[in-house]
């Protein structure tokens, strides 16, 4: 009988602030009684987390099940807050609506990771840009990509889209006015920047790059960033350069209506070179959007926030250098009208130096290197706040002090942290884990903190500062953990007092590589680089309270044993029946000694490199070794003989770990974790891999069974904790070798596919944005096999109609088995339900898929659609993308130009009833609308009122226009 298993399925993923795969963007609380600080939307690898920042609460998870790829990009619509893009590591693009946590719509279009997102104005343009240079316009509601722009050589760092508002030409009627903007529907400009350190400025309406400038002499541009107003930007580069440009809006917007520009006009315009403080690279550069400043930062631990100087100010510096200049002219005896007439110059503010303008308002010091940062727009408060997202999986939030909040004007910047989200998370790799007895708390060790965690709830109970732990245990009882540190110490930790009971400075200041408790409860032994193993028994000591007679018991670890070995020890563990003790040594060997007298038993030889983990069954007939030569062996612990050696993975094995209970009961299957990312689950007795568990996004530095053997816990240099639970669903090997080696055919398909572009296409600027996957590859033969069963089912139903005109009485033919199933449906009707339920974002795709020969097949249904007035829109799209696709051959073809013809009648027809529906309800509800507004609203008019409008929109001009 062919054996099974059972599988192990992805259950809860906890431990992760923020990972530093992605930009944060802030948001404020969606409810009433939501805190004021808001909310971060920030990337957990696959996932994207809420936060409220004031609580520290994890609010909201968006996960899809589909998709494995880590977030690498994050953007909030304008005008719908509740609407974001998540961008992937594998080129795919998502809508999340906040409120349900669901995807929208999904895109693929980009061959690599998404690098930036930009939603436009009104929120129904997304513009994406990724790693592999290209950038794509996508229609999100008709849910299609529009467009792929290329010109970039290097990925895509900064996007943003340019709308200016139109320009009503002043005079005039109104009459005239509305015309200019009725036929002011342009579709504005995009401003990137690509690390190839050009910046371009891309005209959507006519679908070309209109001006390209090198954005950085430092030689890569790593952010751009543009000012609320759009009349200006900032794009960084390498060694800390800056340069700022000013952007012609007005211009711009006058350009959209113009069809030929007869001298070339540039509306990008350099205005100068500035230098931050740090010669890091950049990350990003954000603008405040009601403050004139931005924050620009690197991957460092510091955050710049530079401030745009007021027209006042300006002209304060400017009298200061005039007065500076006029005495060096006093001194050197210049004549006094050179002098004036250089003041003069000097006195524009529009040529002053960009140095004037822009000055650095304070530098933020930061816990950690900085990822991505928000400005935070708070209720209540004038100072400036930030939110800082860091890659040691913390975020943070700073105020700081705005310069009208200054007493005097020597006074510098202040800031000072308000919030933090630390709790939920280590800040450094965790590197050992441990599950309690009762399996209801998880231990988890990493360099500077020992956390415990509950397991059901995910939540964090316990955190304690400790030194750089590489191992760790609960003691018996789960009251107490003990750590060995990478300084030497053995720590104890109460877990209920929150406190640390011991340290013992256990193997003099080297390495204590790994630590294990003894099966009776009553000791623990520590392996250490000092080449020795030592042994400690739990004593409970009577300590007196200082100051008072009183005593106190006090656990205390005292030494019992020492066992010496000729190289450092790596791994150490007791059989279940306390009789040997494994020994990994430095030098790739594994000793095992009885316990009792700590006499060599068995030498087990094999491995070409040191073996980093090891496991004995809970029979104690097997043990296993990992190494970092990526092989597991499977040794007999009676004879020290090898039964298997396998290689289990692509990268050093770092841990494995045996299921204590499984079916049959001796406890023979086990668990290897590796660098490379996966967990694999293997039988010892078949030497067989089970199972291949994916899921982690960085190498797997420890894992932990659960004694019930019904849960893995894992912990990876992603940051995450995953617990993995044991299912009812049955597991046959050869299924999962299948599935395996499908999965690998199917990735080929899809990269040989994409491998063929058209050469003519390839050079050109702008190109279709498609991209074939395995969804639009099975999209495409679904319709290709409808079209075919229909196509056989018409020409059925038409032999036996022409048969029934001779004789009426023939009986009506055979249909296919498909058709009687979905209840007896027409061929029509089948095709348009499997077109219908293709995604929107997947159709294009799916018909490029088609091959020629199935077109007349295709505008045969399209006729017949067009006659019934069958989902008009569809029917149009589908037949222009298949003119655009097809022309050539189309055209070629005297048979299609016929059916072309039907299918324009047919289609002219139905469209001119749907125009005359549409019509005849839009005049019915303008008379409805008439009679209610005549029943209810009067009309007043504040006169005031615009004039006061006006006004307001005057002093909220900003003073990067002037400048510019």
């Amino acid at each position: 009988m062919v054996k099974s298993y059972l599988k192990f399925e992805p259950s809860k993923s906890f431990g992760v602030v923020a990972t530093s795969s992605s930009n944060l963007v802030w948001t404020s609380s969606k409810d009433k009684s939501g805190t004021g600080a808001g909310q971060a939307i920030v990337a957990a690898n696959n996932e994207v987390l809420t936060w409220d920042i004031k609580k520290g609460e994890l609010l909201n998870r968006w996960k899809d099940e589909n998709c494995k790829a880590q977030v690498t990009a994050i953007a909030q619509s304008k005008t719908d807050p509740d609407v974001f893009a998540v961008g992937y590591e594998d080129g795919s693009i998502r809508l999340w609506d906040s409120k349900i946590s669901t995807t929208i719509v999904s895109f693929n279009g980009h061959k690599s990771a998404i690098t930036m997102l930009a939603f436009d104005k009104s929120g129904v343009r997304l513009a994406s840009g990724a790693k592999d240079t290209d950038v794509i316009v996508w229609d999100l509601v008709a849910e299609v990509g529009q467009y792929k722009l290329r010109g970039h050589k290097d990925q895509i760092t900064g996007l943003r889209f340019i709308e200016p508002e139109p320009q009503i030409p002043e005079g005039g009627d109104d009459e005239e006015q509305a015309m200019v903007l009725d036929n002011e529907a342009t579709e504005g400009f995009l401003l990137t920047t690509g690390k190839d350190a050009l910046i371009k400025l891309w005209d959507l309406s006519s679908r070309h790059c209109i001006e390209t400038h090198v954005a950085q002499n430092s030689g890569e541009c790593w952010a751009l960033g543009v000012s609320p107003d759009l009349s200006g930007c900032v794009t960084v580069g390498n060694d800390g350069e800056m340069r700022v440009w000013a952007l012609d809006v007005a211009g711009l917007a006058s350009s959209a209506r113009k069809v030929d520009l007869s001298q070339a006009i540039n509306f990008l315009h350099d205005r100068g070179t500035l230098h931050r403080s740090s010669k890091e690279r950049a990350v990003e550069v954000i603008f405040h959007p009601r403050r004139d400043c931005f924050a620009v930062h690197g991957v460092e631990k510091s955050v710049e926030i530079w401030r745009i100087r007021n027209e006042s100010e300006i002209k304060k510096s400017l009298a200061r250098k005039r007065r500076r200049r006029r005495e060096l002219a006093a001194k050197k005896g210049k004549k006094e009208a050179e002098a004036e007439e250089e003041d003069d110059k000097a006195d524009d503010i529009s040529k002053a130096d960009i140095s004037d303008v822009f000055v650095q308002h304070v530098i933020v010091r930061t816990t950690g290197k900085v990822r991505s940062v928000a400005w935070a727009l708070s209720q209540g408060t004038k100072d400036l706040q930030l939110l800082v997202g860091g890659t040691n999986n913390l975020l943070e939030t700073y105020t700081i002090v705005g310069k009208d909040k200054l007493k005097s004007k020597g006074d510098a910047p202040d800031y000072n942290k308000a919030l933090a989200v630390e709790l939920p998370g280590h800040r450094t790799d965790i590197r050992a884990l441990s599950i309690s007895s009762d399996d209801k708390m998880l231990a988890s060790a990493a360099n500077g903190s020992l956390k415990i965690w509950n397991i059901k709830t995910n939540t964090c109970i316990r955190t304690f500062e400790c030194g750089y732990a590489l191992c760790c245990s609960f003691l018996p009882g789960d009251k107490v953990v003990v750590v060995g540190t990478k300084e030497g110490e053995l720590q104890l930790y109460d877990v209920a007092s929150a406190s640390l009971l011991e340290s013992v400075n256990a193997h003099e200041g080297h390495a204590i590589w790994s630590l294990q408790v003894h099966p009776d409860g009553k000791s623990v032994v520590s392996g250490g680089a000092d080449k020795t193993a030592k042994f400690w028994d739990f004593k409970i000591v009577q300590e007196q309270v200082l100051g008072t007679s009183r005593t106190t018991p006090k656990l205390k670890l005292v030494q019992s044993k020492i066992l010496k070995v000729s190289d450092d020890i790596l791994s150490l563990r007791f059989s279940p029946d306390a009789k040997l003790l494994a020994v990994a040594l430095l030098d790739s060997t594994v000793k095992v000694f009885f316990v009792d007298s700590l006499k060599l038993y068995l030498n087990l030889y094999g491995h070409k490199l040191p073996v980093l983990s090891m496991d004995i069954s809970y029979d104690n007939k097997l043990i296993v070794t990992s190494s970092a030569d990526k092989n597991i062996r499977i040794w007999g612990l009676d004879f020290g003989d090898c039964h298997k050696a396998l290689f289990g993975h692509q990268d050093s094995i770092l841990q494995v770990a045996f299921v204590p209970h499984n079916s049959d009961g001796n406890g023979h299957h086990f668990f290897s974790a590796s660098k490379d990312r996966t967990i694999k689950y293997w039988d010892a007795d078949k030497f067989e891999q089970i199972q291949r568990i994916d899921g982690h996004h960085g190498e797997i530095w420890a894992i932990a069974v659960a004694h019930s053997g019904q849960f893995l816990i894992s912990a990876s240099h992603d940051k995450s904790i995953r617990v993995w639970e044991e299912t009812d669903e049955q597991i046959f090997l050869e299924e999962e070798r299948e599935k395996e080696i499908e999965e690998l055919y199917e990735s080929t398909l899809t990269t040989s596919l994409e491998q063929d572009p058209d050469a003519e296409d390839e050079n050109r600027e702008v190109g279709a944005a498609s991209k074939q996957t395995v969804e639009t590859l099975m999209a495409g033969e679904r319709i290709a096999e409808a079209l075919e069963l229909g196509m056989a089912d018409l020409n059925a139903i038409k032999e036996w109609e022409e048969a029934k005109q001779q004789n009426p009485n023939v009986a009506p033919p055979q249909r296919n088995v498909l058709f009687m199933a979905l209840g007896n449906i027409s061929a029509e009707q089948h095709v348009m339900n499997v077109l219908q339920k293709i995604k929107a974002s997947a159709l294009h795709d799916a018909l490029l898929v088609l091959p020629f020969a199935t077109v007349p097949m295709l505008f045969t249904f399209l006729n017949i659609f067009a006659m019934r007035s069958m989902n008009i829109p569809l029917t149009c799209r589908i037949l222009f993308f298949m003119l655009k696709t097809h022309h050539k051959q189309i055209v070629a073809s005297k048979t299609m130009r016929a059916m072309l013809d039907g299918i324009r009648t047919n289609l002219r027809g139905a469209l001119k009833r749907q125009k005359d529906e549409m019509g005849y309800n839009v005049a019915a509800l303008k008379v409805v609308g008439m009679q209610l507004q005549h029943k209810s609203v009067k009309d007043y008019v504040d006169e005031k009122w615009e004039e006061e409008n006006e006004e307001n929109k005057a002093v909220k001009k900003r003073a990067f226009v002037q400048v510019s």
